[in-house]
């Protein structure tokens, strides 16, 4: 065998070694558990799949947070025929604990804790027996599924529970990683993955640790309710906008960007479904339809505004399983907070914004008076008192017939229909003011 020959083999070895090698992928789960770490856990989920990994490890150290989120995670673990690991390194409280619950085996840091479960509000207030039956049976259907005692995990939610040995009916459940490992909720203990690893024969395995990408962490960025407020307060300003002015313009453009943001991620975080989001879409057409085609403000567009405010909403409120007076009202708050933001936002601009260097760059600072010999109609001045029709929709500018002659014209309020008798009441340099007679 040549040298070549021997390079081609090494390197074909080498490969037979590294495709046959075990592939073990990990996923971290820590911090507050919110919708926007559902997408990264799916994802982990689908590429194990793929590459058909022999297990993947779920590093969990969390408080908890949403249910919905956590009811989606546990979805997406329980979903596949992969040996699925939760690593309890620190804790898995609330939240943390449903998740932990769902994979295959459980290991744990020892130190480490899981339990108290209980459902309570954004102040910390334990919830009603509604959402606590909820969560028992959640907690108990995802025990069942991995054979562990479903007595000890109803009793991480209702203190009510008695468990001998460890708990009488005043307290809530929550294991040490010796408790968990003597009452058979962990599966065992380990200091470290290596350690996690020899456990379970996967000591040769190659370790594929998956971090979130930059989508999902865009995403999670903009479900963070203040950046929800300012796509939806710049989404309000664009629609008010456009509605007080003739025409389609940058405000517009921003208002709908900001709103498709806005609705994009509720959809991929499930918060938002295809009917909210036809619902926007339908709200936004009679709004527009109401602007460019509809002369006044009517029936269309109230409708438009209520469509749109109705998808905003439930967008904000989404599916969980929680939903109280509070997540109601939080949303309600949220959405007129925006409009109200959006509508100083106008008033501040067309105050200031006229007399700003930025704005004077593109507009004509350079006035042409009549006494220096500038003139826009030989005989405006004489149109003062005269009649005619408007021929077009003021909304306030539009056009006039008046002695017979197209006139270039400014109502004095706000509309004016199209065939409506007018009185020419100034003239201000190029401007022929007119009001309805």
């Amino acid at each position: 065998m040549n040298f070549f020959n021997k390079i081609i083999f090494i390197v074909l070895a080498a490969s037979a070694i590294l495709f046959a090698q075990n592939k073990v992928y990990v996923a971290v789960i820590e911090n507050e558990i919110d919708l926007g770490l559902a997408p990264y856990v799916r994802r982990v989920v689908s590429e194990a799949e793929r590459e058909n990994a022999d297990a993947i490890i779920f590093k969990i150290n969390t408080f908890g947070g949403r249910v919905d989120a956590a009811t989606q995670i546990k979805d997406a673990i329980i979903s596949t025929d992969i040996l699925t690991i939760a690593f309890i390194n620190n804790r898995a409280i609330s939240a943390g604990s449903l998740i932990a619950l769902s994979c295959n085996k459980i290991v744990m840091v020892p130190g480490s804790s899981i339990g108290a479960t209980t459902v309570v509000d954004q102040t910390g207030q334990k919830q009603s027996e509604k959402y606590q039956s909820y969560m028992r049976s959640e907690m108990r259907s995802t025990a069942e599924r991995n054979g562990r005692r479903t007595d000890i995990v109803e009793g991480m939610v209702d203190e009510r529970i008695v468990i001998e040995g460890l708990v009488d009916s005043t307290q809530l459940v929550t294991l040490t990683s010796e408790e968990a490992y003597k009452f058979g909720i962990a599966d065992t203990l380990a200091n470290n993955l290596d350690e996690l690893l020899a456990a379970f024969n996967l000591e040769s395995a190659r370790m594929i640790e998956i971090h979130p990408n930059w989508a999902e962490a865009v995403v999670r960025f903009l479900n963070n309710p203040i950046i929800t407020s300012i796509l939806i307060m710049i989404g309000f300003f664009g629609l008010l906008a456009e509605i007080k002015s003739p025409g389609w313009g940058v405000p517009g453009t921003a208002g709908l960007i900001a709103l498709t943001l806005f609705f994009g991620t509720s959809y991929i975080l499930q918060l938002a479904s295809v009917i909210e989001i036809l619902m926007f879409i339908i709200g936004v057409a009679l709004i527009l339809l109401e602007v460019f085609v509809i002369a006044g403000f009517g029936i269309a567009g109230v409708s438009g505004i209520i469509l749109v405010f109705a998808s905003l909403f439930f967008s904000l409120i989404g599916s969980d399983p929680f939903l109280d007076f509070e997540m109601v009202s939080n949303a309600i708050i949220q959405l007129s907070v925006s409009l109200v933001a959006a509508i100083i936002l106008i008033i501040i601009l067309a105050k200031f914004l006229p007399k700003t260097t930025i704005f004077n760059k593109f507009v004509l600072a350079v006035e042409e008076k009549k006494d220096a010999g500038f003139v826009s109609h030989s005989t405006s001045d004489e149109l003062v008192g005269k009649k005619g029709v408007a021929i077009t929709t003021l909304r306030p500018a539009g056009t006039a017939k008046i002695d017979g002659n197209r006139v270039d014209v400014v109502s004095e309020s706000e509309y004016i229909e199209k065939g409506q008798k007018i009185k020419v009441i100034a003239v201000e340099g190029i401007r022929v003011v007119v009001k309805e007679i």
